[in-house]
C-alpha cells in the first residue's frame, strides 16, 4: 500500500492506496512510531460498496478497539476514494497538527471485516511498518489538479523522508539488541571457537578437551542462556504475536558412531545459528521494531565470518590422518600394556 498526505491549511487529507498485489481487506495508518498508544485510522470497503472508517487505539500489541473520543476526529472523503478497482484508494480528512516531519505506522489486511460497523473484528494484518512523511515539500509540476482523486494545486503528496534520524530505542528494543549481541557472541563466536579448538589442538596437546569444554559450555552456555532469556523478555515486554556431557574418546579400536553424530550435530547447530542470526538482523529487527535496517558493515562482517569459519574448519580437517594415527597408536600401546600385565599375573600365580 501507499500513503499520501495533502496539507490544506488547518486540515490534512490522507489517501491509503492498495498496489493490487494482495486482496484488499482493510488498510490502516497511525500517528506515531509504535502500535501501543497510537491514534489509528482504519478503513475498509464493504460488500455493498460503502466505506467504513474506524478510529481506534490499542493499549498493547493486540487488536485495536474503537476510540470513542479521539483527540482528532477523522472524516471520510468519498470524493477522493476509489472503491471499484483492483487498486482501491480510501481517503479521509483530519485536523492538522504541528508535525512537519510526521512519523506514521501502517498496516494492511487481506480479509474484509464481516461487518460495516466500526467495532467490527479485524483479522491480523499481512504487512505493517513505519515511515516518515515530509509535509513541507512544495508542489511539483506533475501534481494532479483535478478533483477526482487528485490534489489541489497548492498542496503536494507527502513522500517517505529518508533523512530523518531514528528515535531512541524503546525498552523492549534495547532488550532485542542485548539478545542479539549475546546470542551472536555465543552461537557465532564461542561455539565455533570451541569447535576449532577441538579440531586443531587434539593432535598437539592432551588437554584439548578441557579447552573445548570450557569455551563451549562454561563460557558459551551462560552467554547463550542469557541471550535466550533476554529474547523471551523482549517478546514478553513488546507483546509481539512474536548439559554438559562427558564425550571424551574412550580407548577403542574403532570410533563409536555417537562421536561422529556429535560432530555432525554440533556443526549443524552452528550452521542453523548462522541462519537464525541472519534472519534476526536482516528481517526480524525491521519487521518487529519498524526501525531502519542495520548498517551495511554488519552484513559485511557476518558474511566474512560465514566464509572464514568453514574454511578454518576445513583446514583443520587436514589433521585427521595424524589424529587417527595417534589414537590408533595409543590403543595399541594400551592393549600391549594390558597383555603384559595379564602375562605377569599368570607367572606369579604359577610360581606360587
Amino acid at each position: 500500500m501507499c500513503i499520501e498526505a495533502t496539507v490544506n491549511g488547518s486540515s490534512t487529507t490522507y489517501v491509503l492506496s492498495s498496489l493490487g498485489k494482495q486482496n484488499t481487506g482493510w488498510m490502516a495508518m497511525g500517528f506515531g512510531r509504535q502500535m501501543t498508544g497510537t491514534l489509528m485510522v482504519i478503513m475498509w470497503i464493504n460488500p455493498d460498496g460503502s466505506v467504513t472508517l474506524s478510529q481506534r487505539s490499542a493499549s498493547d500489541y493486540v487488536m485495536p478497539t474503537v476510540d470513542s473520543n479521539p483527540p482528532r476526529v477523522a472524516q471520510k472523503s468519498l470524493s477522493l476514494s476509489v472503491t471499484n478497482s483492483k487498486t482501491p484508494s480510501l481517503a479521509y480528512t483530519i485536523p492538522s497538527n504541528t508535525d512537519t516531519k510526521q512519523p506514521i505506522i501502517y498496516a494492511f489486511g487481506t480479509t474484509t471485516p464481516s461487518s460495516s460497523d466500526e467495532n467490527a473484528t479485524l483479522l491480523q494484518h499481512l504487512d505493517m511498518g513505519i515511515l516518515q512523511l515530509d509535509l513541507t515539500k512544495p508542489v511539483t509540476a506533475t501534481t494532479p489538479t483535478d478533483g477526482s482523486g487528485g490534489y489541489p494545486s497548492d498542496t503536494t503528496p507527502a513522500t517517505p523522508d529518508s533523512s530523518f534520524s531514528e528515535p531512541p530505542l524503546l525498552p523492549y528494543q534495547k532488550l532485542i539488541v542485548a539478545h542479539a549481541i549475546m546470542c551472536t557472541v555465543g552461537f557465532l563466536f564461542l561455539l565455533p571457537l570451541g569447535a576449532l579448538l577441538a579440531r586443531y589442538l587434539r593432535t598437539f596437546i592432551p588437554t584439548w578437551f578441557q579447552s573445548h569444554w570450557i569455551v563451549q559450555f562454561a563460557l558459551g552456555g551462560p552467554v547463550i542462556l542469557i541471550g535466550i532469556i533476554l529474547g523471551i523478555a523482549a517478546v514478553s515486554q513488546s507483546k509481539a504475536m512474536h548439559l554438559d556431557d562427558d564425550h571424551k574418546n574412550p580407548n577403542r579400536v574403532r570410533r563409536p558412531p555417537q562421536n561422529y553424530l556429535h560432530a555432525v550435530v554440533g556443526l549443524a547447530i552452528i550452521g542453523l545459528a548462522f541462519y537464525q542470526v541472519h534472519s534476526g538482523f536482516d528481517h526480524e529487527w525491521t519487521f518487529t521494531t519498524g526501525r531502519e535496517p542495520l548498517p551495511s558493515v554488519v552484513k559485511i562482517v557476518f558474511y566474512v565470518w560465514v566464509v572464514f569459519l568453514p574454511v578454518a574448519y576445513a583446514v583443520g580437517l587436514g589433521f585427521l590422518p595424524k589424529q587417527y594415527r595417534q589414537e590408533y597408536n595409543k590403543v595399541r600401546t594400551n592393549d600391549d600394556e594390558e597383555e603384559h600385565s595379564q602375562f605377569g599375573l599368570k607367572e606369579t600365580s604359577y610360581g606360587r
